[in-house]
């Protein structure tokens, strides 16, 4: 397993609370958040990049302060958090650097973009502790996987050069054809499957979909060795994402990475009305993940 630097440990440390454990509030997304501030196509499209900007901001004023760490998109709230004075001091800042949605090949696979322009370099000059990618596995069939790979490959090498903490995500995906029970019953195979690529091509810490099953956690925590993973919460509900983060935890999982299950229910077009939601909704929320960590995480 590729083990980490002393620059690429210390900005690991920097997105882990006090216990040791990794606890990111993610909120990168721009389609997804689009989706949850407006119903129909057509409003959502009205929604500009500063809107979402300044949504990010509050989730980071109000949620995120309470966390290890920040994980936000490099074009709606960098540099922005930072020099506006948004991010505490305390609070660890993630770039993700993939870009919204995918290609689709003829075959119905996906291909992952990055975002134009953000380099290692350019991650750094935005005030980021380090960056997250993610890309589409379907770790079953390998020709779906060669050109997310190459591109995974070429920005661990890039982030090494830089010598610069860097998260690596995968997302496991349905095939043309493939019905959802079929699908369901491969999840557990598929991300012990894409974690195991990813490990191949350098990652040094996952965040991966929950494996499905107690067992496929204590797989994937003997398959990375050394190397940290965090759970990510996928949009699922807050009740089902603490099942999920409670088997992780108990199964060798080194925190939490979680967006939608904590802000989800809490953000409006009004920030009065978000800011409330997530004080009193969205932070007992996170203090009830913390308290699972801390049950389970021994470091």
């Amino acid at each position: 397993m590729s083990a980490m630097t002393t620059a690429e440990r210390r900005g690991y440390q920097q997105i882990t609370g006090d216990g040791g454990a990794m606890m990111v509030i993610a909120c990168d997304q721009r389609g997804g958040m689009r989706t949850v501030l407006a119903k129909t196509p057509e409003e959502q499209a009205k929604i500009s990049n500063e809107v979402l900007g300044l949504t990010k901001m509050d989730i980071t004023a109000h949620l995120a302060r309470h966390a290890g760490c920040v994980l936000v998109d490099p074009i709606c709230a960098v540099p922005g958090l930072v020099d506006q004075g948004v991010l505490h001091r305390t609070t660890g800042l993630l770039i993700g650097i993939d870009a919204s949605g995918f290609d689709t090949t003829p075959e119905g696979w996906r291909i992952s973009n990055m975002v134009e322009g953000i380099t290692a370099r350019r991650v750094r000059e935005l005030g980021g502790t380090g960056a997250k990618i993610m890309i589409y596995l379907r770790a079953d069939v390998p020709g779906a996987n060669e050109a997310n790979m190459a591109t995974l490959r070429r920005v661990i090498a890039e982030f090494a050069a830089e010598d610069l903490f860097l998260v690596v995500e995968f997302l496991t995906y349905a095939l043309p054809g493939e019905t959802p029970e079929d699908y369901a019953s491969k999840i557990p195979a598929l991300i012990e499957g894409g974690a195991r690529l990813c490990l191949d091509a350098g990652s040094k810490v996952l965040k991966i979909p929950f494996p499905g099953t107690a067992a496929a956690c204590a797989n994937i925590t003997a398959m990375c060795g050394g190397v940290p993973w965090a759970v990510l919460s996928a949009g699922v509900d807050h009740a089902t994402f603490m099942g999920q983060v409670d088997t992780a935890m108990a199964n060798g999982a080194s925190g939490v990475i979680a967006g939608r299950s904590l802000w989800k229910d809490c953000i409006s077009l009004d920030r009065a009305v978000t800011k409330h939601r997530l004080e009193t909704i969205a932070v007992p929320r996170l203090r009830e993940i913390q308290a699972v960590i801390a049950r389970h995480f021994r470091g």
